[in-house]
């Protein structure tokens, strides 16, 4: 499979701050697009709440001048942040007295929150979702309804 530089980029920051336990949803430098800015908390400046999808003056400016960072442009940083923090299980925008997981450390909370970033980054680069493992059992399904059809002919 084909894929883009920022994207492979990305995965391999998500997946290291997965692996490290350097991951929070609720923190700017360690959230989804912090781990994609390199732990830098710049990117929250183009909103003013955070999981929304509305660029603020700072955003729009960005935008305009078609500024990147790490590939992809606050908008898109802004997608990508509320796809993870949706996954995680957040009402949007966060509020600290908003709908929020018990703890967002927890593990599967961030494996469901990196599982819509993750396919949300597929979607903007136009790549097959990485994280779509249903093809995986497919090939179990098929193999094991042949063997059911060679036992049933015996």
């Amino acid at each position: 499979m084909r894929t883009t530089s920022r994207f492979d980029q990305a995965i391999q920051k998500l997946y290291t701050a997965f692996n490290n336990s350097t991951l929070h949803p609720e923190c700017a430098c360690h959230c989804a697009v912090g781990n994609i800015c390199d732990n830098k908390d710049f990117w929250k400046s183009f909103s003013d709440d955070h999981g929304s999808l509305k660029l603020n003056y700072v955003g729009k400016v960005n935008e305009a001048f078609g500024k990147r960072f790490h590939g992809y442009t606050p908008f898109e940083l802004l997608q990508i942040e509320r796809a993870f923090l949706k996954g995680c299980g957040y009402g949007l925008p966060f509020r600290h007295s908003g709908v929020r997981p018990s703890d967002p450390t927890d593990k599967w909370i961030q494996f469901n929150g990196l599982t819509e970033a993750i396919e949300y980054l597929c979607k903007l680069d136009g790549i097959a979702n990485v994280m779509d493992y249903s093809r995986l059992f497919e090939s179990v399904l098929k193999s094991d309804k042949s063997a059911k059809t060679l036992v049933m002919a015996s």
